[in-house]
């Protein structure tokens, strides 16, 4: 009985993508990070930011999301301290400037329906690219918008693949601990 309960939830955890990159998400959570889109790489073996150039991983825990620095494979370790992954579109690009903004316009309403179903107290965008075409705006401002989505708060953080080099890794971690120091002090 146990043991069915508990594959239950983990297929309810995951959303497949056509992609072969499945979400990683669930009811009740903090706060879901939403990539633009998934590299190539990543896309070829199911692991969110599995470039060893993306530093999604390392900033995470440097801004004190996970006790230590996880591994792309371990990506559903997030859930456990109350955090998700997902991206705005699913197509695969070796780069996010290949995203038309029709292909952002197509895509949020399936975004929305899916933060709508799992109502994370957050969902932050990594990188201004999906966010700006979601709200039609130009200049966005880091950090918490003055809007929701789905139902949930929005945060926009810089977006840290090492494509991104005017981030640095300092700038980056600070950028996330705001975030998870608004998560840490909310109350949900």
């Amino acid at each position: 009985m146990a043991e069915s309960a508990a594959s239950q939830m983990q297929s309810s955890i995951r959303e497949a993508k056509s992609n072969g990159l499945t979400d990683v998400i669930s009811t009740s959570l903090k706060a879901v990070f939403c990539g633009i889109n998934p590299g190539m790489q990543s896309a070829a073996v199911g692991l969110h930011f599995a470039t060893r150039s993306n530093r999604f991983w390392r900033v995470l825990h440097l801004a004190g999301f996970t006790p230590r620095q996880l591994k792309p494979e371990e990506a559903h370790l997030l859930l456990n301290y109350g955090f998700g992954i997902t991206s705005a579109v699913d197509r695969p690009t070796v780069s996010a400037a290949e995203l038309s903004r029709a292909d952002f316009i197509a895509a949020r309403p399936e975004f929305e329906r899916k933060i709508a179903k799992y109502r994370p107290g957050y969902v932050a965008f990594l990188g201004k690219p999906a966010l700006s075409v979601f709200l039609n705006q130009r200049n966005l401002r880091w950090g918490l918008q003055p809007t929701t989505l789905g139902g949930s708060a929005v945060w926009l953080l810089p977006n840290p693949s090492g494509l991104n080099c005017a981030f640095t890794i300092p700038v980056l971690t600070n950028a996330y601990r705001d975030l998870f120091e608004a998560v840490r002090s909310a109350r949900m």
